[in-house]
């Protein structure tokens, strides 16, 4: 076998490339459906690389897909490449202190600028060695836009766009090495538009309608119903108008946006519909009116341990990356300088595992036993990905031992090499996964019996009705 025609050669010779990539998008720090000039970071790279490239798919710009292959199974390797608002930060530093160099205000707080860069070194070091081996395969990278409360693969698979794939592989990048075997939730996302009347607070308060008041009373309708819904449930807001700043004016309009969380799609949308309920109420005791507009949604993760095998063996031969003992010191002053105890604690706990003296880093892989499938309470449209089609994910270490997601602390290490090590071992994995399927045509006929054992009749129905537009492209 030539170097090329090696997944792990091709990967190794390409390191500085697409650590280069990484630094590069977590430096635009792009948010959902503005990640222009990150997409097409990717693009320019994918089709120096000899890919078919197909812009702006399901009708988002910043989506794409990009092909290599002729006949064979078609496995898809799905990257995303957004950030967060909010959470802007320098690199490197060990309090938090928004970046002097980025000026958008975002950051890079779920390492998706890692992510998609793994994912797409993966596909190019299968393509290789497909172009050198002549193995029968199409390898499809996704270039998936709006993880972060955008819902860009519900979007993507509405349009059809993963119906055809044999098998589906990602990653995400984490505090410690081992397969995604958890359940995620499926979530409703809408924003509630309440109208009431504006007037003079103080001279003529009568005549006024309050629209802050309506959402005021949504809040505390929705917190009373937190009491009967599912121990597993969540919903969550965020008042996105208050109506003004002026005190003396009574507000016409304000706006909340919520997120309803649920352990299946049947059970989101029955939560969804009890919310709605409650802005009605709110508005009928205010005299306002209500808009609902929907926003997005996703469906729950359906797990397959056929492909979750492949990815644990795969990722268990290749072990966690080797540290030097700068790096070691330098996650440990993270950790120091940084997180509470009850951050560790709780990266202990959603492990599920006795590791009750973590090391500054994860140096091992975490036992994968197929059926041991915890509910974690997050959301990913990876979900609707895992309804159509087999799909497996896998976490590798890029950062310190009990990094909360979402946080300046892992945007502040988004850039280390501690990162960058995680990023490779999840390039090499997904690489030899993908290998492993295009070479036994029997896993991919288990897992696909699979997938329709555990959907049990049901197909495929897409959260987001077909009416509902993309959120960039409504008025």
């Amino acid at each position: 076998m030539s170097d090329i025609a090696s997944p792990l050669d091709y990967i190794e010779q390409h390191t500085p490339q697409f650590t280069e990539l990484a630094d590069k998008i977590w430096n635009l720090a792009e948010l959902r459906y503005e990640e222009f000039a990150s997409s097409e970071l990717h693009i320019e790279v994918l089709e120096a690389a000899g890919f078919h490239v197909t812009r702006g798919v399901a009708g988002i710009p910043t989506a794409f897909v990009a092909e290599a292959g002729d006949s064979g199974p078609i496995i898809g390797i799905l990257g995303e490449y957004d950030a967060l608002s909010g959470l802007s930060q320098e690199a490197g530093a060990f309090q938090c202190q928004p970046s002097a160099e980025i000026g958008n205000g975002n950051g890079h707080g779920c390492g998706h600028h890692l992510l998609g860069t793994a994912a797409h070194l993966a596909a190019a070091a299968v393509k290789a060695h497909l172009d050198a081996t002549g193995q029968p395969g199409r390898v499809r990278f996704y270039g998936c836009p709006a993880e972060e409360g955008g819902s860009g693969k519900t979007f993507m698979a509405r349009a059809g766009l993963f119906d055809d794939l044999d098998a589906a592989l990602s990653w995400h990048p984490a505090v410690h090495n081992g397969v995604f075997n958890g359940r995620s939730l499926a979530n409703v996302q809408a924003y509630f538009r309440f109208h009431g009347k504006a007037s003079h607070a103080a001279a003529s308060p009568h005549l006024g309608r309050s629209a802050l008041d309506a959402v005021e009373l949504m809040n505390v309708g929705v917190n009373y119903m937190r009491e009967h819904m599912l121990p597993d449930a969540r919903v969550h807001y965020a008042v996105t108008n208050t109506g003004g700043t002026s005190p003396n004016v009574v507000q016409a309009n304000a706006e909340v946006l919520y997120l309803v969380r649920a352990p299946r799609n049947d059970q989101a949308s029955e939560l969804y519909e009890r919310v709605k309920n409650i802005a009605k109420g709110a508005a009928l005791m205010t005299g306002c009116t209500v808009d609902v507009v929907f926003d997005k949604a996703c469906s729950n993760l359906v797990q397959n341990s056929v492909l979750n095998e492949v990815v644990y063996r795969n990722l268990e031969t290749f072990g966690a990356p080797q540290y030097d003992d700068e790096e070691i010191a330098y996650a440990r002053r993270v950790q120091d300088a940084s997180l509470s105890p009850e951050d560790i604690e709780g990266a202990t706990r959603t492990l599920g595992q006795a590791w009750r003296d973590p090391k500054p880093l994860f140096d091992h892989v975490a036992l994968f036993q197929a059926g041991n499938e915890p509910t974690l309470h997050g959301s990913t449209d990876v979900g609707d990905v895992s309804w159509i089609t087999p799909t497996a994910q896998c976490f590798t270490t890029c950062y310190a031992f009990g990094t909360p997601f979402h946080s300046w602390q892992l945007v502040a290490q988004g850039k280390s090499t501690l990162a960058h090590k995680g990023m490779l071992l999840a390039a090499k994995t997904l690489a030899a996964s993908a290998l492993d399927l295009f070479r036994s045509p029997e896993l991919l006929a288990k897992a696909k019996a699979e997938l329709l054992e555990r959907r049990q009749g049901r197909p495929y129905v897409c959260p987001i009705p077909a009416e509902v537009e993309l959120p960039f492209a409504r008025g």
